[in-house]
């Protein structure tokens, strides 16, 4: 197994406040993780009381951009139904710039209608259409080269003459495009992504994805391994199998569903699990979802037991 990065995933719809994602940002670049990313969402799913309330995604990565040092800050992914592109392509850029240059931005159409009724924002019937329109306008604002302009007419949107202003600080910004949509989602990858990321599956269905976003890339005329091939997987390991269930009893799981969808079980369990994702699929990249946000030793415990073996 070659190298694989370990990135936490957060979901602070589910109740968190910008302190709390501060300490496992901070925690995790202490811990040597790759990445902090978080959810982008409005409303708690499920059983959570979701306190103390939501947190703005971009609003939380740029607070982080200034009080952490190393680790990538990133979104999986940010819902093109929330911001206009002209005004999201300046948000991420200028965190970018407050990062000095750690910034991947992972988008995506979105999705949950409900929180779209709870905070009054539009909920439009045709998402994908405004979604790949919105990823033509914010990559081609970023590529624009300085003092020329950008316009684009488009059905949903129009720009006239932007000055494409600010530049993000990275030349390329790594872009990350996901989802199991067999013919649309692999052609906007193989144009616009640097990373695709199946969420939630299967060694197995992810390598029959990341072989469909192959394929769309080869058809487009680029090298498919230009593109990094991940996944998002909940995380619940143990050092006993007591301490494995009481973090998922924790979350309110049980251990045989962990163990079947996610990477869940002793350290050595979630090496093995890992090498098998990389084998199958190719996936060089593990985005952990941490659940419990007040458990840092959980973080501690995959970080000396699990990355350590991760090359």
């Amino acid at each position: 197994m070659g190298r694989i990065d370990l990135r936490i995933f957060t979901e602070p719809q589910q109740g968190a406040s910008y302190d709390t994602l501060r300490t496992v940002a901070k925690t995790a670049e202490d811990l040597g993780y790759d990445a902090f990313f978080r959810s982008d969402h409005y409303l708690k799913m499920g059983d959570a009381d979701g306190l103390p309330g939501p947190t703005d995604a971009w609003i939380t990565l740029a607070g982080l951009a200034r009080e952490t040092r190393r680790i990538r800050l990133g979104t999986l992914v940010t819902s093109a139904t929330f911001r206009h592109p002209g005004v999201l392509a300046i948000e991420v850029a200028q965190v970018d710039a407050m990062s000095g240059g750690r910034v991947e931005f992972g988008f995506g159409a979105g999705w949950f209608e409900a929180e779209h009724a709870a905070y009054g924002i539009p909920f439009p019937a045709e998402k994908f259409p405004r979604f790949e329109e919105q990823l033509a306008i914010v990559t081609g604002l970023w590529r624009t080269p300085v003092g020329e302009t950008f316009c684009f007419d488009g059905e949903h949107y129009t720009l006239k003459d932007s000055p494409a202003l600010p530049k993000p600080a990275q030349e390329r910004m790594p872009v990350i495009i996901g989802g199991m949509g067999a013919k649309r989602t692999p052609r906007l990858a193989a144009k616009y992504a640097t990373e695709f990321n199946a969420p939630f599956q299967s060694a197995e269905a992810s390598a029959e994805q990341f072989e469909r976003v192959r394929r769309a890339a080869k058809d487009a005329g680029r090298d498919p391994s230009d593109i990094t091939f991940s996944n998002a997987l909940v995380a619940c390991v143990g050092a006993t199998d007591a301490e494995v269930a009481a973090r998922a009893a924790a979350i309110g799981r049980e251990v045989d569903e962990l163990k079947a969808n996610g990477l869940a079980g002793s350290p050595d369990e979630v090496v093995d699990k890992i090498g098998r994702y990389a084998e199958t699929a190719g996936t060089s990249r593990i985005y952990l979802q941490v659940l419990d946000l007040g458990d840092l030793d959980h973080l501690e415990l995959i970080a000396h037991r699990v990355m350590s073996q991760l090359g």
